[in-house]
């Protein structure tokens, strides 16, 4: 039986809440390093240039292949190159990358005789980069390297080019791998993996599909929201994580409208960076542990997997989150000052439900399966229990039942067997009503003021 079994909603809400408060004293402590960040067109060449001038004798790009095919490369390649610096270039990386991959990674890094990484892509290369600087120094499998510094050596040193805005990975502390043999993803925690430096070049950005700048923003937007509800919340990630709202609820959509505004995608490499802050100090919560095992069984990836969990999530959270969402309402522009706080916290979870319309984010995941639900809540709940400071618990049949919201329609030839299922409820007929006594029941409202960072 897993420990989240064991524990009782009451030992939840009081035990976990003691352990949680203990833990945000911890991290306050911890010293997060910050990258030095260049913004702006041109920033990846920029950054070849300082890398360049730092004496390495060798730079490993790690990237996939599509990424090299475009180019996009190119500028930072040539600045290395006039700087007189070699490299090599590992563009096997592919989306939620799994462990055999990254042992690849790391046997190519020796073989050429690395000495620092660039990590040049989206979250999969972000992560892989981190591992393989890791494991490099740290000679032990990489499951036993999953955990919280687990690593004795400091990794190699870390470079970042992100070409999405999303995982926000060029500041965070962590890094994740798909484990192919236990269906499920390990994550690696350990301050020494943040990147040196990291370009925001909105130019590497203009080619996206809108699908991936939907899923990759709406990926942003769950880390700001989700630290800036999650108990470890200081004023530091407080700051990080509003401006990354009111930024993606301005910029994301017309992005996703016209992948050609460089402007909009600057803000929002911003937006991915500030949420990034944010989350590697505050954590996540709820809709990241159920979208890790839907990445883990069935390789979703992992921003779209976010963006259908997230509304469902909120609403879960809503009656001791009402303050926190008002506020987040306030600064997505989705109300003014003089509503009341249930009336703002309604407008931004229907606003972010809007938000998914709006980008062709998908209400249900094709891949669910209801013979999977029990195992996906279970493996979720521990996630949660275990590592994430959510300002409400779940017990095995709530994560059910919500993860249930997002199970596909019957396929027309199962539509005799299958009952149809009941349509939710809407948040303002039944959600409202019950919210205070869900909130005496459950945990305290957030607070209005808030200790230092």
């Amino acid at each position: 039986m897993k420990l989240s079994e064991l524990i009782s909603p009451a030992m939840r809400h009081t035990g976990m809440g003691a352990v949680m408060n203990g833990a945000s004293f911890v991290t306050r402590l911890l010293p997060f390093p910050q990258p030095t960040l260049m913004v702006g067109p041109g920033s990846s060449a920029r950054l070849g240039d300082a890398i360049a001038g730092m004496g390495y004798e060798k730079i490993l790009i790690v990237t996939d292949a599509i990424i090299v095919k475009l180019g996009l490369t190119r500028a930072l390649t040539d600045a290395l190159a006039a700087g007189g610096v070699d490299f090599a270039i590992f563009d096997r990386i592919t989306p939620d990358a799994p462990i055999p991959l990254i042992e690849e990674g790391l046997a190519f890094f020796k073989e050429n005789g690395c000495d620092a990484i660039v990590a040049f892509g989206g979250g999969s290369a972000m992560d892989a980069a981190k591992l393989i600087a890791i494991a490099a120094n740290n000679p032990k499998p990489l499951r036993a390297l999953a955990g919280y510094f687990k690593g004795r050596n400091s990794p190699v040193p870390i470079y970042a080019v992100p070409t999405t805005a999303g995982t926000g990975s060029e500041v965070t502390v962590a890094a994740v791998v798909s484990d192919p043999e236990r269906h499920k993803k390990l994550v690696v925690m350990d301050l020494r993996v943040v990147p040196r430096m990291a370009a925001l070049d909105p130019e590497l950005m203009t080619g996206l599909p809108p699908a991936i700048t939907a899923a990759t923003g709406i990926d942003a937007l769950t880390h700001a929201v989700e630290s800036y509800l999650g108990k470890w919340a200081t004023d530091y990630t407080d700051s990080m994580a509003l401006s990354a709202v009111g930024m993606i609820f301005e910029n994301l959509p017309v992005a996703y409208a016209d992948g050609k505004n460089l402007a909009a995608r600057e803000k929002m490499a911003l937006a991915s960076t500030y949420a990034g802050l944010a989350f590697t100090r505050a954590n996540v919560g709820y809709v990241h542990a159920i979208a890790h095992q839907f990445g883990g069984l069935y390789h979703t990836p992992h921003g779209l997997a976010n963006a259908i969990m997230l509304p469902h999530v909120l609403d879960y959270s809503a009656p001791v989150t009402t303050e926190r969402l008002a506020q987040l309402a306030l600064r997505a522009g989705l109300g003014s000052e003089d509503a009341s706080e249930d009336d703002l916290a309604d407008r931004f979870i229907a606003g972010v439900r809007d938000l998914n319309r709006r980008l062709g984010i998908p209400a249900t995941l094709d891949a669910l399966r209801e013979e999977d639900i029990p195992a996906l809540a279970r493996a979720a709940c521990e996630e949660a229990l275990l590592g994430y400071p959510v300002p409400r618990y779940m017990d095995q049949a709530t994560c059910e039942a919500i993860i249930r919201k997002v199970l596909p329609a019957p396929r027309s030839e199962d539509a005799g067997a299958a009952a149809p299922r009941r349509k939710a409820t809407p948040r303002k007929t039944a959600a409202k009503a019950p919210r205070k006594a869900a909130a005496k029941a459950s945990a305290p409202r957030a607070r209005k003021t808030r200790p230092a960072a």
